[in-house]
């Protein structure tokens, strides 16, 4: 894991973010996918966009197909039937079993603590309110990609199932033989999903924003994925809504001298293993810790499973970058706006302060980002690529929707009329200020008795 003794040179490099939807900066391993699925080089949005109109075009038939194409399975139906979740949860470790149950468990109590109440509150012979309406069918897209992930089943279903969604539908890649592995399965089961659906990708995207004769569509698509995934639901938000469009993931972390080197390289690795375009980042101003870090890396690599792969996302976007103090790693931190920030210093409540944009801040290193992966409480399902500077993690309020809710009696509404009207005016809006001008004065409604 190099180290970067000139911050100027890491802001030119690995804290400079890729535009993977442009030309120069798509993988080549991406490129390669798309010339062998298609027959001909094409970016990733045109190839998302051929995808998302075929959906649209032929429906399940073409789910087939893509699935086929992309996945190398065919299969024999899209619905994973629900009486096979209870059985997957039956099948499982009882360790890991219980483990679900204490992720779900304490997913659903920390979005219980979320607001989303209706109000109203009065208003000089009126009343002015919200109304808060939970979202009648939502979509949630499970990635699979190198590993099964029900963590992130989970992360995403039950806040929906807290907010009050009624209907809630799972899609999520096939795994090894083309079918969803037991324990995502067990985590719809713990969750409580409606629907799961063993598809993936864009396709997926494509099914539930527009339907077809087996898959429902939604009102909203939620949860991350890789690259087509976000880029499909970035091309259906208008004819479905959208949580946000999901990067690679990056975990940052700020450590001063006080760090355990063996932990700081730990939670590196554990960042890098998720794919080949993860991003893990250690800035400090202590040239001790770097270098230990750095040693801690290359000892722990070694006993790693998916060692090859957390190697290559260091090597590609990975770093440990020397600052002149600890101010200038947080505010390098800061300005980076990074999914996870992780403070791994003396005092870090105080160096907390200064943050203003991350998707999640992990103060200590007893609450290390892998903690919030699973069983913290918070979504995990975080903003990436820089939307942390106005972007927030998934939560309650993602699935339901506010409906402003005026009731104005009659004498409040004729003295409101006349200010209206010149505003209307002032705008060259005539027909509206003729609607409020028509009002002024009158307390009631026209007299309609009279049949002339």
């Amino acid at each position: 894991m190099r180290i970067y003794d000139d911050w100027r040179e890491a802001e030119r490099t690995i804290l400079r973010r890729r535009d993977l939807t442009a030309h120069s900066d798509v993988p080549d391993m991406v490129q390669a996918g798309i010339l062998r699925i298609f027959g001909e080089r094409l970016a990733p949005e045109e190839a998302v966009a051929r995808i998302l109109t075929d959906v649209r075009l032929r429906g399940d038939e073409s789910l087939f197909d893509w699935t086929a194409r992309i996945d190398g399975v065919r299969l024999d139906r899209l619905e994973v039937p629900v009486e096979t979740w209870g059985a997957a949860y039956e099948g499982l470790p009882a360790d890991l079993a219980e483990a679900l149950l204490l992720s779900a468990e304490r997913i659903r109590a920390f979005h219980a603590c979320q607001p989303i109440a209706s109000w109203t509150v009065a208003d000089e012979g009126g009343t002015l309110g919200q109304r808060v309406t939970p979202l009648a069918r939502v979509g949630v897209y499970v990635p699979g990609g190198t590993a099964p992930l029900p963590s992130s089943l989970l992360m995403a279903v039950i806040p929906a199932r807290v907010a009050g969604a009624e209907e809630v539908v799972v899609c999520t890649p096939p795994g090894p033989g083309g079918v969803v592995p037991d324990v995502i399965l067990a985590a719809a089961h713990v969750a409580g999903v409606n629907r799961l659906f063993c598809l993936g990708g864009a396709q997926a995207i494509a099914a539930m924003a527009y339907g077809t004769d087996t898959v429902p569509a939604v009102d909203k698509v939620v949860g991350a994925g890789g690259l087509f995934t976000s880029l499909a639901k970035r091309q259906v938000y208008g004819k479905v809504g959208i949580d946000g469009l999901y990067g690679p993931t990056e975990t940052v972390i700020v450590a001063d001298e006080s760090a355990n080197p063996g932990w700081v390289a730990a939670d590196l690795l554990a960042q890098a293993e998720h794919d080949l375009l993860a991003t893990a980042i250690l800035l400090t101003p202590s040239r001790k810790l770097a270098r230990a870090v750095q040693a801690e890396v290359a000892r722990q690599l070694r006993s790693l499973e998916r060692g090859d792969l957390a190697a290559a996302s260091l090597d590609g976007q990975g770093g440990i970058v020397l600052t002149p103090d600890l101010e200038s790693a947080v505010r390098l931190a800061d300005e980076y706006a990074p999914e996870h920030l992780c403070l791994s210093v003396r005092e870090p409540g105080r160096w907390a302060e200064q943050i203003r944009n991350a998707g999640g801040l992990f103060l200590g290193e007893h609450s290390f980002e892998v903690l919030g992966d699973y069983v913290a409480g918070p979504s995990h399902i975080m903003p990436t690529g820089g939307t942390a500077r106005f972007a927030s993690p998934l939560s309650v309020l993602d699935f339901v929707k506010i409906t402003s809710v005026v009731a104005l009696e009659p004498a409040v509404a004729a003295r409101l009329c006349p200010a209206a009207g010149r505003l209307a005016r002032a705008e060259s809006l005539t027909a509206h200020a003729a609607a409020a001008e028509g009002r002024e004065g009158s307390s009631h409604g026209p007299d309609c008795s009279d049949p002339r």
